[in-house]
């Protein structure tokens, strides 16, 4: 079935570019060799590996050795935390992990497992109301027998950018691997790992216009991982597996386009999103804007309304023609609150009444103009208990 209506959800995922699609085709066919294999054909397929390695390095400021290839940005965080835990516990006995409420549930989870089963201790740095960490709280909590701090570059749920190159400097001054969840941020701000002081940063392609199943890790020179994928020695070692050629070629493009585009982009997503802020704050009552009002991504807005489900506020947008989505896409179908929100310090009730709006480069004025004044009706039947129809 081909969905129709306003697609409005580009935090959750973004259609692949027709150029990046482009150069990802002939590693589908006529150059379909293994990576790993000595001959001619496993050699074209190796130097295309490496030449989109190079050219991924380029945009994240790094070298190319520092760029480790996996499935997605959910097994990047997976393999920066755990393997970082691990790896710090064995050589200095480094059992604590510092991470704040409002990771994506890839860290979150991962850093929970590691406390359950593993015998490490989490710590959850505590944020302010717009979701920022602050980095006298980092000071304050990081010691010696922390292994590894994780916060996230920008929120997918509520859009807040934290201050992570604040962040960052003061692990490298105590020795401390930093990681950040750079996800949601790649597709519209600087990723360069070293200038921002970070020892492993996480990257999904399907956040910017490349294809989904492939991701990258930076792994800065001297930060050891222990891997949590072993096997054959592919990517230096600590993630083994054929790696997937075609859909790094297609990553390595669509980085490459968004890192070139980005300021083109950004003027578009930051006018959009803006009209979408105003119009919300002054057209429905018992609204709120949730994250940060300025230091927040470019494409994202995003509310909580009270007296108004959630889901049922994204069902009803659906009927009515616009695609968005309740908080994080990941938390679809669950009754309760959002960790996010109410790590805000909202109450159940706000709490579970969010909406996340994202924008694209296909976004046009019509669109949100249509749906800025599709929303407030919809949010009033919904407070009234009628049924939205399509």
């Amino acid at each position: 079935m081909q969905p129709v209506g306003v697609y409005l959800d580009y935090a959750a995922t973004t259609p692949v570019d027709p150029r990046v699609l482009e150069a990802m085709l002939p590693y589908f066919g006529e150059s379909f060799g293994n990576p790993s294999s000595i001959h001619s054909w496993g050699q074209a397929a190796e130097a295309k590996v490496e030449e989109a390695r190079s050219s991924i390095a380029a945009v994240m400021g790094c070298a190319a050795e520092e760029i480790v290839f996996t499935s997605c940005g959910t097994e990047s965080d997976n393999l920066a935390l755990r393997g970082a835990a691990f790896a710090e516990r064995a050589r200095r006995g480094a059992t604590r992990l510092l991470t704040t409420p409002v990771e994506h549930h890839a860290v979150l989870r991962t850093a929970l497992q590691l406390a359950e089963h593993h015998g490490f201790r989490v710590e959850l740095l505590p944020v302010d109301s717009d979701g920022l960490a602050d980095p006298d709280d980092l000071r304050t909590a990081l010691r010696d027998d922390v292994a590894v701090v994780s916060v996230i570059y920008s929120n997918n749920e509520i859009g807040t950018i934290n201050p992570i190159r604040e962040l960052g400097a003061i692990c490298r001054e105590r020795g401390v691997p930093f990681h950040t969840d750079a996800v949601q941020a790649a597709s519209q701000l600087e990723v360069k790992a070293h200038d921002l002081h970070v020892d492993l940063m996480s990257i999904g392609a399907h956040k910017f216009y490349g294809p989904k199943g492939v991701g990258a890790l930076v792994v800065r020179r001297g930060i050891k991982l222990l891997p949590h994928q072993t096997g054959g020695s592919q990517e230096s070692g600590l993630r083994a597996g054929t790696q997937n050629v075609p859909l790094i070629a297609g990553m390595a493009e669509a980085l490459r386009l968004t890192h070139e585009e980005r300021e083109h982009h950004t003027r578009h997503f930051q006018a959009l999103r803006d009209r979408i802020i105003s119009e919300v704050s002054t057209t429905i009552p018992g609204a709120r804007l949730t994250g940060h009002a300025t230091q927040r991504l470019p494409n994202h807005a995003s509310f909580v309304f009270e007296g108004v489900d959630g889901n049922a506020l994204v069902a009803a947008l659906d009927m009515a023609g616009f695609a968005c989505s309740s908080g994080s896409a990941c938390k679809t179908g669950d009754p309760e609150p959002s960790e996010v929100l109410t790590a805000l310090g909202l109450s159940r009730s706000w709490a579970l009444g969010s909406l996340r709006v994202s924008v694209g480069r296909r976004t046009t004025w019509n669109e949100i103009e249509e749906f800025c004044q599709a929303l407030p009706d919809v949010v009033a039947k919904l407070r009234a208990g009628v049924t939205v129809q399509a």
